[in-house]
Order: structure tokens, then sequence, then C-alpha cells
């Protein structure tokens, strides 16, 4: 703890952190996922990725999900920080995940967008953009939405 009785700071945090159950959940440029009391500013747990966290983070059924521009999205417990998976997505991620009915689905720089099963990291399916994925997935009535670099708008039955 610092003098002020807050942790010390981390790597710049430039996304919008989730406050979930009064735990504030963040990503920084130091490669690193934080979770801290929201009310005591205490620090409850520190995990490293393999790069920036270039996203913002989703949390969902005690899991915390990031993109990172090592081209990976993270699954992560909640509650400890544990890692529970790592998926490959090849190229930098910058889509935040979202996350419907245990599946998550997050686009990538190498112009794919990817439905992950929440509990395992396992690809479902992944589906060719023409241009990278940066936007966030929108899912509703059974379809993702998603923007492309290609300057189109995709809508992809799940």
């Amino acid at each position: 703890m610092s003098s002020s009785g807050r942790p010390p700071p981390t790597p710049a945090c430039s996304h919008g952190p989730p406050l979930v159950d009064g735990v504030v959940y963040a990503g920084s440029e130091g490669g690193t996922l934080l979770a801290v009391d929201a009310v005591t500013g205490e620090q409850r747990w520190k995990t490293a990725v393999g790069g920036v966290v270039s996203s913002s983070l989703t949390v969902s059924d005690g899991v915390v999900y990031a993109g990172s521009a090592d081209g990976n999205l993270y699954a992560v417990e909640a509650a400890t920080g544990k890692r529970r998976w790592k998926f490959p997505i090849g190229k930098r991620t910058l889509s935040s995940p979202t996350v419907s009915d245990g599946v998550v689905y997050v686009g990538g720089g190498d112009r794919h967008l990817y439905a992950v099963n929440g509990p395992t990291g396992k690809q479902r399916w992944k589906f060719a953009t023409g241009g990278a994925v940066y936007s966030t997935p929108a899912v509703s009535d059974g379809v993702v939405y998603v923007g492309s670099e290609d300057g189109y708008l995709h809508a992809v039955t799940r």
C-alpha cells in the first residue's frame, strides 16, 4: 500500500473497468489484469497476461474475459485471478468480448469473429470478414452483429 492507503499505481488502464459485486476489474498496458475492492481500494489479485490488455474486460458467471495485444483471449476466475484458459486468436485483440448463453464472442486483428465456449475455451466457430474486427460484438435473437474494417456491419447467425 502507498502512503495514501491505496495500492501502488499500475501502468495505465485505458478502458472502462467493469464493477461487479463491489469489485472493480481492470486491465493494464503493463500486461496485467487486476481486481480491486471498490470500497477499500485494496487489491484482491493481480494476474499477468502475455501483452497489453487492449480491450474492455467482460465479467460473466464468475469469469473475467480479456483480449490482449499478444493475440490471445484470456479467461480468469473473478474470485482469485487464476487463469482458466487462453484462446489464441493470432493477432492483436482490440475487440472487447461479449458473453451470451455461455459463449464468448470476440473479434480479432486477423479479420475473424470468434465464438468460444466460455467454460472450456474451445472454439465453436469463426467467421471471416474482409478486415480486422476491433468492434465489440452485439448479440440479439440468435444473431451476432459486429463491425469490421472492411466497412461492413456483419450479422452472423449463432
